[in-house]
């Protein structure tokens, strides 16, 4: 079975000429498309990824697929915080920022209520899945 490397392309192409209406299993999720600063090669990476709101900022959850590791993505924009979002047929700067405590909390129940099987990758990664408020610049 391919990996998410293998089908992101698609998924990111799909997204973009639809506006973001995607087909197959991610037919009627929300998600978004991050575009982040590679740490290392200073290359912009598209990640497609399901979020929920929490009043005007977009939440997000480092959660790879419930795998051990944190997503490069995530290592990424804690390096360079300033991130592209693209939602539908909009695109637009954000600063993405790591949510701590109660309010981390809080919004990963609002993740796993949104997104099928968030609620089991704190177990099968074994670790404390990372949120992240992405907030539009002005």
């Amino acid at each position: 079975m391919p990996g998410m490397r293998e089908i992101n392309p698609s998924v990111i192409a799909e997204y973009r000429a639809t506006g973001g209406k995607l087909s197959g299993p991610m037919a009627g999720l929300p998600v978004l498309l991050l575009t982040t600063t590679g740490r290392r090669s200073g290359k912009s990476h598209v990640t497609p990824l399901g979020f929920a709101t929490d009043g005007d900022r977009l939440i997000v959850a480092a959660a790879n697929g419930g795998a051990a590791s944190d997503p490069d993505w995530f290592r990424n924009l804690v390096t360079a915080p300033e991130v592209v979002v693209e939602l539908g047929a909009e695109r637009f700067n954000a600063t993405a920022v790591v949510v701590a405590g109660h309010d981390r909390n809080r919004l990963f129940e609002q993740l796993a209520s949104a997104l099928p099987g968030m609620a089991e990758y704190p177990q099968t990664s074994g670790r404390t899945i990372p949120v992240i408020a992405l907030t539009r610049d002005v």
